[in-house]
C-alpha cells in the first residue's frame, strides 16, 4: 500500500514540477515579447509565474537554460511555416517566392517578438549565441537549399546564396515592410 502511495506522490510531484517549468517558460516568453530579453528580470518572471525567484533558478540556472524552453513555448504558439510544399516546387524562382511568402507571413505574425530578439541580441551574449545556433543556422541552411536550383556555380552560386539569405532575413523583411511594401511586393 505504501509503495503505491509513494509512486503516486512521485508522479504528482513530477507533474507539478513540469507544470511549474512550463509556466515559467510561458511567462518568460511573454516578457521577452513585451519588454525584450535584456529587460526581463528573474524577479518579474517569478512574480508573474506565482513562484519564488529561487524556483526560477532551480528550473533554469541561467538564461542559456531558459531560452530553449521559452523558444519551444513560443514556437508551439507561433510555429514556423511548413515550407515543404514550397521547397518541392520545380521552378527555382517560384520556389524562392513561395518560401519568402511563407517566411514573410510568419515574420508579420511574430514581428513584436522578433524585433525584441534582434534588438537585444547585440547586448545579451546568451541570446546571440542561441540565435546563431538556431535561427541563423536554419536560415543559412534554407538559403543553401534554395540556391542550387538556379544552376549557378562557383562565386556566382555563392553570391546567389548570399542574396537569398539576405531576402530571408527578418531585417530585410522589416525594412521592406516599413518602406510600404506588402509581403507579395517585398
Amino acid at each position: 500500500m505504501s509503495t503505491k502511495t509513494r509512486r503516486y506522490e512521485l508522479k504528482a510531484r513530477a507533474e507539478s514540477q513540469r507544470e511549474t517549468r512550463e509556466r515559467i517558460a510561458k511567462v518568460a516568453a511573454e516578457l521577452h515579447e513585451e519588454v525584450g530579453v535584456a529587460r526581463t528580470t528573474v524577479a518579474e518572471i517569478a512574480r508573474r509565474a506565482g513562484v519564488q525567484r529561487l524556483t526560477v533558478y532551480n528550473h533554469f540556472a541561467d538564461l542559456s537554460d531558459l531560452l530553449p524552453a521559452c523558444s519551444a513555448h513560443y514556437a508551439a504558439q507561433h510555429p514556423r511555416p511548413d515550407l515543404r510544399p514550397a521547397l518541392a516546387l520545380e521552378d527555382p524562382v517560384a520556389r524562392v517566392r513561395a518560401v519568402l511568402a511563407g517566411m514573410y507571413g510568419w515574420y508579420r505574425e511574430t514581428e513584436p517578438m522578433l524585433e525584441k530578439l534582434h534588438g537585444d541580441r547585440a547586448s545579451v551574449p546568451a541570446l546571440d549565441e542561441f540565435m546563431r545556433a538556431n535561427g541563423d543556422r536554419a536560415l543559412a541552411d534554407l538559403a543553401g537549399a534554395l540556391a542550387p536550383g538556379f544552376g549557378a556555380r562557383g562565386s556566382r552560386a555563392e553570391r546567389l546564396r548570399t542574396l537569398i539569405a539576405l531576402a530571408l532575413d527578418f531585417g530585410t523583411w522589416r525594412r521592406l515592410s516599413r518602406e510600404g511594401l506588402d509581403d507579395p511586393a517585398a
